[in-house]
Parts: C-alpha cells; structure tokens; sequence
C-alpha cells in the first residue's frame, strides 16, 4: 500500500491492536452504567451493544435520554452520528478489498478505532490483520464489559471517578496524532477540535461533531483559493526562468539583450547573410 513504509511484522500488528481493543473496550463498563442510569433494561443496554457497537452513537442515545430528551430525537442524534462509519467502509473497502461474501460481516467491525488500526498499516495484510484483531477483541470485550457495567451499576458508582468515559476517545486521538502530517491536515484537525467544543454548549448531543465535521471541505476549499489566486504567477515566472517551450525571451539566461522583442516586425532571417558578407555596420546597429 505504502512503499515508503517498512513492512510490519503480523505479531506487532496484533500487538497494537490488541492494545487498543483492550483499551477502548474497557470503556464499555462506562457504558453499561450509564445505559442503566438513564432507564434501559439490561436486555436493551446488552442489544444496543450486540447490534449497534458504535460507542460514539450508543452513548449520545443514553446521554439524551439521561438528560430527558425525547427517545425519538434522541435516536435521530445517534442515527446521523453513526453515518460516519458509512465514509469509513467507503475507504475499508478499497484497502482491506475483502470478497463479497465476508463484506456484510466485516461492515459490522467498521468503527473509529479498526478504521484507524487499518489505515496505519503499510500493507494490506497487515490492514487486515489489524481490522481483525481490533474489531474482534474490541467487540467481545464491548460486549462483556456492557454486561458487567449494567449489571454492577450501583457498585461502579460514578464512572468519571474512573476514568473509562475518557479511555476510548484518548485511545483515539493517539492513532490520529501521527496520521496528521501536513499543515493541512493539522489545521483540518484543529478547526475541528474549535467547533466542536465551541458548540457542544449549545447544541444537542452529537451534533457538534457532526458539525465540525464541516472543518475538512472548508480548510479544502481555503486552500483552492489561494493556490487558484498564486498558481497562475508563479507558473508564468517558471515557464521564463526554465526556458520551457512556448517562451518568446530566450536571451535571459545569458544576459544578452533580445532584439527580436524589441522590433517584432523584422525579418531576422536576414541577419546572418547580412553579417556573413560582412556589412559589419549594419550589424554593429543591430546589436546596440
């Protein structure tokens, strides 16, 4: 996939993404908890989990309803915040390029962390090695840990005190740090992260990170523009400092003065008879 990339051994790709499926997984007793506390039943907390498995979603549905939000909105903020995984199998299938039959169980695993396990492989079985190990350990331990979450709500308590509402956006933004390379992509980021704090005050649940998703085509056009308005310049004063094809001043370089420019309309083909028979006057005026 990467050719400026070393290859990865199948043992260290398993090695992070197991780390990451241990690590965000453990998020799911944050989850169970809060499931529990704002009125689903274990079977619903558990469902939710088994069928929907994106946290992202699953906690901006519970946190509305917590927060006595109308259930049918609050599903609407959930839906529209999961359809980001839609963008991300766009991507997964071009570079896992799984067969067809294996394509709608492997849509189940398309989440933030397996999408970002996969594309920071540099071939495509260590993508799908990654993708694998991430979704399965992640998955079941989602799952497991849910469970346990709802089941033990009143002896967790509150799960701030515990870090784990924080363990998987945390793990997140480790695999994105080193993805951002250039300017661009930091300042994609960057914008983001300001309109998504800028608006979660004041906009339901999950909607800012919907809107700062607004960040990437924005920066993009931004940087259109400018190139747009600097491009054509800079590709005149290129084309006479390389002396492509098509350029009327060939005398530059050499810092000889040009009279073909100065008198378009001369016959310079008679030049060099003119000079070879030696009417050296007429040349001598030419040349000043």
């Amino acid at each position: 996939m990467r050719a400026d990339v070393p290859a990865k051994s199948d043992r260290a790709v398993v090695r992070d993404a197991l780390g990451v499926g241990v690590a965000v997984g453990l998020s799911g007793f944050a989850f169970g908890v809060t499931s529990a506390g704002s009125g689903l039943t274990l079977a619903q907390t558990c469902v939710l989990s088994l069928l929907v498995f994106t946290g992202a979603s699953q906690f901006a549905l519970v946190g509305a309803l917590a927060a006595g939000g109308n259930p049918f909105t609050a599903a609407a903020g959930a839906f529209f915040l999961g359809t980001r995984n839609a963008f991300y199998g766009l991507r997964l299938s071009q570079v896992l390029a799984l067969p067809r039959a294996v394509r709608p169980f492997a849509a189940q695993w398309v989440i933030d962390e397996t999408t970002a396990v996969a594309l920071a492989q540099p071939t495509r079985r260590a993508a799908r090695v990654g993708f694998t190990v991430t979704g399965l350990s992640l998955y079941l331990l989602w799952n497991l840990t849910t469970l346990l979450g709802a089941l033990g709500a009143e002896a967790i308590g509150d799960t701030d005190a515990w870090g784990l509402d924080a363990a998987g956006p945390a793990v997140f933004l480790a695999l994105l740090a080193p993805m951002l390379r250039t300017p661009t992509e930091r300042t994609v980021a960057g914008l983001a992260v300001v309109l998504g704090l800028a608006l979660l005050p004041v906009l339901p649940a999950g909607v800012p990170v919907l809107v700062a998703a607004l960040a990437a085509p924005a920066v993009l056009w931004a940087e259109g523009r400018r190139s747009g308005r600097d491009g054509t310049p800079r590709g005149r004063r290129s084309t006479n400092a390389t002396g492509e094809p098509g350029r009327r001043n060939t005398a530059d370089e050499t810092g000889r003065q040009n009279t073909t420019d100065e008198a378009p309309g001369r016959n310079t083909t008679d030049k060099a008879p003119r000079q070879h028979l030696g009417d050296k006057p007429r040349g001598q005026e030419e040349n000043r």
